[in-house]
């Protein structure tokens, strides 16, 4: 899926960017480098302190070395950074290696055709932790909820307690939010002890301290009712408890590998990029990197909400329909 390319690196074009130049050409053709135009410098200077630019580029041109009657342009080229910002040495050793391309093809004998400048700002570092944390915890939630949701209806019913609380009135959904309810409160335990460990062992980024922490954890709520009822639903359509862990491992397994847990969905082929955006595991986690990380709070992320409201309640209707007494 992602094969052996570099990392996309987002390369933001800067205000006054000559980009009508060769050398700016020979930038975008870099492999791994993604220009992103139009945004203002606001936009930009945002975007590199949320870690969501590598680098803002300018180019322009200045006075140049003369030859005879030919006149070469000379130009001077600025990388802005910001110690958020991912893959800021790589990106300049790209950049320095398309000047030095140009220069031994143009100018063999030539000092250099432009001078890079390195311009990096005080920031948040973006941390390797920062990243895995919050697919850690989607992963750990997501098998906790559809393997343990799974296996404990499909016990209940095989041993027939369902069948007996079928002759009390007791309705389905009822039946249904009890069961994750008393299980909730055990998953919320395992998230916090995940979180404060990575916050105090391994330095994870809370943003807002314990304001992000409870952020994190209400949000939290969203992901475990969807993994839950992929359980329940499991439970009700599987017939024999011996096909409860491969059905449920093809449930699983292709969002661990397409939702961003372990590589930037931004490695992936652009015709696979949207159907990874809209799968429940990634609003998860991209919703719980942007609260950890940039410090966005929950009620500022509308889409997202939304999609997994959406994802709750087509999958706790399945669940409601799907459920068998016995």
């Amino acid at each position: 899926m992602i094969g052996d390319q570099t990392p996309v690196m987002k390369l933001a074009v800067g205000p006054g960017c000559d980009t009508t130049n060769f050398l700016y050409k020979a930038i975008s053709k870099i492999p791994g480098i993604t220009l992103k135009k139009g945004m203002s410098a606001t936009e930009q200077s945002e975007a590199l302190s949320k870690g969501q630019l590598t680098a803002v580029l300018t180019i322009v041109p200045d006075a140049g070395a003369g030859m005879g009657v030919i006149i070469f342009p000379h130009y001077s080229v600025r990388l802005e950074e910001m110690g958020s910002s991912p893959g800021t040495s790589l990106m300049e050793t790209l950049v320095r290696e398309a000047v030095g391309g140009i220069d031994r093809r143009i100018f063999p004998k030539n000092p250099s055709i432009a001078r890079l400048t390195i311009d990096r700002r005080p920031g948040r570092v973006y941390k390797q932790i920062d990243f895995i944390l919050p697919g850690q915890l989607g992963f750990s939630l997501l098998m906790a909820g559809v393997f343990g949701s799974s296996f404990l209806l499909f016990s209940l019913r095989q041993s027939l307690v369902l069948k007996r609380l079928r002759a009390t009135p007791v309705r389905r959904r009822s039946i249904i939010a009890g069961e994750m309810l008393s299980r909730l409160f055990f998953h919320v335990i395992g998230f916090m002890i995940m979180v404060l460990l990575g916050y105090f062992v391994f330095d994870f980024t809370l943003v807002n301290g314990g304001l992000t922490f409870l952020e994190m954890l209400v949000f939290s709520l969203f992901g475990l009712g969807i993994f839950m009822g992929i359980g329940f639903v499991i439970s009700g359509v599987i017939q024999n408890e011996s096909s409860i862990s491969p059905v449920a491992n093809t449930v699983v397994l292709p969002q661990i590998l397409l939702c961003g847990l372990f590589f930037p969905i931004e490695s992936y082929p652009h015709w696979l990029q949207g159907f990874c955006n809209v799968l429940p595991l990634t609003l998860f986690v991209d919703g719980l990197r942007k609260i950890a990380f940039e410090g966005v709070h929950v009620w500022q992320m509308p889409l997202k909400i939304a999609g997994l409201l959406l994802w709750t309640v087509g999958i706790g209707l399945w669940a409601v329909r799907a459920f068998k007494w016995e």
